[in-house]
């Protein structure tokens, strides 16, 4: 960096004005300005983490077992369409696939004027008792 001195004469002359913008005040405004934007942006993390499988499965040489829960208009839970009357029972039920070494498949079939708090609750109730074969069936019904 220079200084501009005078050239010592008595003289009062006019300085010559300068012709060129001095760029470091606004470049630093300008970094400040991006580093609070990239701050202030929140982090767009909506994921979902999934257990995917890992290799290739062996070949099934029998068709699964399917256990079919289907959830009423009205939140009434069929199991293989047998109404089942409340919470411990299909706690129960549940246990009881969750118990077997070979997990058959759970189909969960809402209707789709359920109220989503009962669907949800027969959701976490397979995950919370170990349920892994656990599926959605019937979502065109929802397109």
């Amino acid at each position: 960096m220079g200084m501009n001195v005078g050239s010592g004469s008595a003289k009062a002359a006019d300085p010559e004005p300068m012709m060129e913008m001095n760029m470091t005040p606004l470049i630093d405004v300008l970094l400040v300005l991006i580093i609070m934007l990239i701050i202030t942006i929140p982090k767009q993390d909506h994921s979902v983490n999934l257990n995917m499988p890992v290799g290739t499965p062996p070949p099934q040489t029998e068709k699964p077992q399917v256990v079919t829960i289907d959830v009423d208009f009205d939140g009434t839970i069929l199991w293989d369409g047998v109404a089942i009357p409340d919470r411990p029972s299909l706690e129960a039920k549940m246990n009881e696939v969750a118990g077997q070494a070979n997990q058959p498949e759970v189909h969960l079939r809402p209707n789709k004027l359920v109220e989503y708090k009962v669907v949800a609750g027969v959701m976490a109730t397979a995950q919370r008792l170990g349920v892994t074969k656990i599926g959605m069936v019937g979502n065109e019904q929802f397109q």
